[in-house]
């Protein structure tokens, strides 16, 4: 299970997640973000989204390891209610479409049984990375780190 959920209650890969996220009294955003009226900025709720959704693309991953989607864009969001702390928040991603290098997914967020945030649109591009970092010379060549 990802570090960031208390729950992942369903993954079927390449088709949906559902997680839960509670949101607790101690987090230190609280005492910076509307003191008076303590509410979960809505970027972190969007951040908690695509790690559901990078979730809904690949399944569970061994700890440690980057799922390799990253969030690209995001359009059509709306925040309706506030979540706070103590909130317990469940998040449902469903998989629109996707392709070897991109995907959209579509998110709704409910706490206490009303829905909170919308996402219509969320864009995920997958990272390329090398199993090896490479280093090209400036002759061109190449050689793995490490190498001498």
């Amino acid at each position: 299970m990802p570090a960031r959920f208390d729950a992942v209650i369903e993954v079927v890969p390449r088709v949906r997640a559902r997680v839960v996220r509670n949101v607790p009294q101690t987090l230190a955003v609280f005492e910076t973000h509307f003191p008076r009226l303590r509410v979960l900025p809505g970027v972190l709720l969007l951040d908690d989204v695509a790690a559901a959704a990078a979730l809904a693309l690949t399944g569970p991953l061994p700890a440690g390891r980057h799922p390799g989607w990253v969030l690209g864009s995001v359009s059509r969001v709306r925040y309706r209610h506030f979540v706070r702390p103590g909130d317990q928040v469940e998040i449902d991603v469903q998989v629109v479409s996707a392709d070897g290098s991109s995907a959209s997914c579509r998110a709704q967020a409910v706490a206490a049984g009303r829905v909170v945030a919308t996402f219509r649109s969320v864009a995920l591009t997958r990272l390329v990375v090398a199993e090896e970092p490479v280093l090209v010379t400036a002759s061109g060549a190449s050689a793995m780190w490490g190498d001498n």
